[in-house]
């Protein structure tokens, strides 16, 4: 069969970028950055340039639907008409006994919006209940709510054309270079053009958007509203404000005047913990700059208080007049690839289709006859945001949960409290492309769905930018689309609900979904009525809005001064700062703050089948500033206990100039699939925003102790499909002190565990799921009394595996020289006894990768830069920073702290 090209888009953040999908016999087998997208103009960062081999194998894919007949018994394949069937007897059952507010959905932001708007049409227009939530209530809800309270309605003000007019630009929370580098990349050209745009970054880390900054505002986790307040203080006192557009196009002002009065940045620089002339410094290159942007994502949201540092930065750009102009306006930065799509269909338990409000019966009416549902079907109470939900399940009020494409029992808050729900609901059905995820472990009823590149669509960027999604390759097994699943659940439901209505879920395909979302936008601040698939198809992806008759959406809104609000003004909110939820203590002395790797993504279940995406953070690691790990005795490479009042986990220390004292900082994307543990979200706390109802996942009270686990275990294995075994093994890791998996070449999987003392039960089960057994070419040294045991493998003349446990220093560096060797491929050379030998050298660690497209490492770069080649040389030598760019900000670090050598 002859290789076709689709045109579709990337499934990670949300920048939206367009990507070429290369197939051929039904898989896919490349990709590339579409030239012609708006969003990316052909550009990918490291994970996308990744997408087709993350697509290469059908390892871990849900490929058939399954059920357990009890709970505690393993599921069995099943057809779909019997998995659907049970689904539907079950919910209807659960709805008639104790009412639909028993039931919920649980969604998420990489759904399409034809697949959202099915699933929110089948909960509020079936069962008639608002308990449809998604994982965008992790990441958005923040900036939703503070969209709708300041401008009338929810959506960005702004587009990614505003990247290259500002003349400052204000980083809030957001390490672009990690989450959104693509966008960066924009940035940096814009910045090279113009050479006198101003970049400040508000961020508790010295991260690579930091190290770029002209000015780095490293403020305490959490204090962001105390020092927006000061900026605006000092715009006031200066006169830097905007009072004719203040009096024409806002309310509110003076109530937020008198509030900021005393907000100072001398007192804020206390609450802040930096300088205040750095936050007046900050004030006026924004006050005075002739265009200014801020772009704000996690750090801002993710917070108890994530709603007032969104006001209180919208607050600045009101003041100011930096709104509706080009380079200027408050851009909040979505993390997934359609949480902005969800926000338009009304897929959140506090939000109606279209921007309409569940409190407001017209708006229910609406709604109702346009799907042509008794109007008293759609409830006027809200629904229960994510946290309350799953509190709700630990509960027994909310009975059964559908989970669709998201995995809660890793990413939600305390996740002792989400296992404790997801162990106690009646019933769990999850849908998925992924078999082995956190969540899919609870599920009664999976049901196995089509992943990126495999389904039909549309997605909404973070511009508000509509982009088709084509199938380029069919799922593997019996998956199907998310929008079939939910089509085919609707109907039966439906018959057990409302026997002899009409079928309200027959569509002819996904054009047919998208006209019927649209026609729920006509007349609305969101309106796309003169969008339909037609025009995505011939003149490629739109903006909103886009009525009926318009030629083409519009780039900015609120270019007229005029608001979403009754009266058509903007509104100030005078929110007083307040402290984080938790506050730190004797016993719990650290402020634990999570965040994203350059090369991963959420829990993993894709990237993390990719080599290549672990070589520039190859392990999870705990990052703290060396004089507090000096204090504390600890070490690099020491295992740590982070411990909070609601749980712990257990991973190595990194000592790191760039933490401020007294925080540390872990990446959120390790999971149980890969650690021992749930990963960070372990300690974090259920605290939400009063607001928005976000979760503050930003920031805990933790203390970290020394774990004190003596007992190592090193084990890697050359194997065909690194996935399967990973698989096979994430079972086990659970049953000692500490355990990780990751792939540490493009055919070798790596573990590494620890306990207290020996666990030969442990590594028995290592072994059997290694396949390292006993043989011709294999070579075991076992020594029981000091608990130690090795054992090897060749395949041919190369090494194929090992596993080394217990010892010493001496034996544990024999084992890392081994790993690296392993690593290496090269022939074996020496007598095979000489791979137990202890060795008088300490291993050399494996090179730290920083360009992944190009494989080029640390030391390479360091000697490079040393020897006097500047930036362009570098990049010219090595290539390295010259496929995705993502790299860049790093190598602009190393460039600025490596000395040349003398000659």
């Amino acid at each position: 069969m002859a290789k076709t090209e689709t045109r579709s888009t990337c499934c990670y953040c949300g920048v939206g970028c367009g990507v070429l999908i290369e197939s051929e016999d039904g898989r896919i087998t490349g990709v590339r950055g579409d030239p012609d997208h708006p969003a990316n103009y052909g550009r990918l960062c490291g994970k996308g340039l990744s997408l087709a081999a993350s697509a290469a194998g059908d390892s871990g894919r849900a490929r058939f639907p399954e059920m357990r007949p009890a709970r505690g018994e393993p599921r069995r394949r099943v057809s779909w008409d019997r998995a659907l069937d049970e689904a539907a007897d079950r919910f209807a059952d659960i709805v008639r006994r104790h009412g639909p507010d028993a039931v919920a959905f649980y969604a998420s932001g990489q759904l399409l919006t034809e697949d959202y708007y099915l699933f929110n049409k089948l909960a509020k227009g079936v069962v008639g209940t608002n308990n449809i939530d998604t994982n965008s209530r992790l990441c958005m809800s923040s900036a939703v709510t503070a969209y709708k309270m300041a401008f009338g309605a929810d959506g960005p003000p702004t587009c990614y054309e505003d990247l290259e007019s500002a003349g400052c630009v204000l980083f809030a929370g957001s390490n672009m270079a990690y989450a959104h580098p693509v966008l960066l990349r924009r940035l940096e050209d814009a910045r090279r053009t113009w050479g006198d745009t101003r970049w400040i970054v508000v961020d508790p880390r010295r991260t690579d958007t930091a190290a770029m900054a002209d000015l780095h505002l490293q403020i305490r986790p959490g204090t962001d509203v105390a020092l927006f307040h000061a900026m605006l203080h000092h715009l006031i006192r200066e006169g830097l404000t905007d009072p004719g557009y203040i009096a024409a196009h806002t309310v509110g002002f003076e109530a937020l005047k008198r509030m900021v009065r005393d907000c100072t940045p001398a007192a804020a620089a206390e609450i802040c913990g930096v300088g205040a002339d750095d936050i007046v410094t900050a004030a006026e290159w924004f006050g005075r700059s002739p265009a200014s942007l801020s772009l704000y994502c996690m750090g801002l949201n993710q917070s108890s208080q994530g709603t007032a540092k969104n006001l209180a930065l919208i607050n600045l750009h009101l003041a100011t007049g930096q709104i509706g102009r080009p380079g200027a306006g408050p851009f909040s930065l979505t993390g997934q690839p359609n949480a902005m799509g969800g926000r338009e269909v009304g897929g959140m338990a506090t939000m109606l289709a279209a921007h309409r409000d569940i409190a407001d019966p017209g708006h229910r009416r609406e709604v109702a006859a346009h799907w042509g549902v008794p109007e008293g079907r759609l409830s006027p109470r809200p629904g229960l945001p994510a946290v309350a939900l799953f509190e709700a399940l630990a509960r027994g009020d909310v009975k059964a949960v559908w989970i669709v494409c998201t995995n809660p029992a890793h990413s939600m808050p305390d996740l002792a409290m989400a296992r404790r729900a997801l162990a106690r609901a009646e019933l769990v059905v999850v849908q998925d492309a992924y078999a082995d995820t956190d969540t899919t472990a609870f599920a009664d009823i999976l049901l196995p769905a089509a992943s990126w590149g495999e389904k039909e669509g549309t997605v909404t960027n973070s511009e508000r930018r509509v982009s088709r999604v084509r199938m380029a390759a069919p799922p593997p097994g019996e998956a199907m689309p998310d929008s079939w699943i939910a089509v085919q659940f609707a109907r039966r439901l439906a018959a057990r609900l409302h026997p002899g209505e009409a079928d309200h879920f027959d569509y002819a395909d996904a054009s047919a979904v998208f006209d019927e979302h649209r026609g729920l936008t006509v007349g609305r601040d969101l309106d796309i009525g003169g969008m339909d698939y037609r025009l995505l198809e011939t003149a490629g992806p739109q903006q909103w809005p886009l009525p009926a008759g318009r030629g083409e959406g519009q780039a900015r809104r609120y270019v007229d001064g005029r608001f979403a609000t009754g009266d058509g003004r903007a509104r100030f909110h005078a929110i007083a700062y307040r402290p984080p939820a938790e506050t730190i203590s004797a016993r719990y002395p650290f402020r634990l703050i999570t965040g994203r790797l350059r090369d991963q993504w959420h829990g993993m279940s894709r990237t993390g089948r990719v080599a290549r995406l672990f070589a520039h953070s190859p392990e999870p690691e705990l990052r703290m500033h060396p004089e507090d790990a000096d204090r504390r005795k600890l070490r690099d490479g020491d295992l740590v206990r982070v411990v909070s009042k609601r749980g712990q986990w257990v991973l190595p220390l990194k000592t790191d100039g760039d933490m401020a004292r007294g925080s540390v900082f872990a990446a959120m994307h390790w999971s149980r699939q890969f650690l021992n543990s749930g990963g960070s979200n372990e300690a974090t706390v259920s605290a939400v925003d009063g607001l928005s109802f976000q979760p503050e996942l930003k920031h805990a009270a933790v203390r970290v102790e020394k774990a004190g686990l003596p007992w190592r275990v090193l084990a890697a294995l050359r194997v065909e499909d690194p996935p399967a075994l990973q698989s096979s093994l994430a079972p086990l890791l659970g049953a000692v002190g500490y355990a990780a998996i990751s792939l540490a070449g493009p055919d070798v999987l790596l573990l590494r565990g620890a306990d207290a003392a020996p666990r030969p039960d442990w590594l028995a089960g290592v072994l059997d799921a290694l396949a390292l057994q006993a043989g011709p070419d294999v070579l075991e040294y076992r020594d029981d009394g000091r608990g130690v045991f090795k054992r090897v493998a060749w395949r041919g003349q190369g090494l194929a595996g090992l596993l080394f446990a217990g010892g010493t220093e001496a034996d544990r560096e024999a084992g890392e020289r081994l790993l690296q060797c392993l690593l290496a491929g090269e022939p074996w050379q020496e007598p095979r006894l000489a791979a137990f030998s202890p060795g008088r050298e300490r291993a050399v660690r494996r090179d730290r990768v920083v360009c992944q497209c190009t494989q080029v490492g640390e030391a390479a770069i360091v000697d490079r830069l040393e020897q006097g080649l500047d930036l362009a040389e570098l990049k010219r030598t090595l290539g390295c920073g010259t496929v995705c760019g993502s790299c860049g900000p790093e190598l602009e670090r190393l460039a600025r702290a490596c000395p040349v050598r003398s000659a």
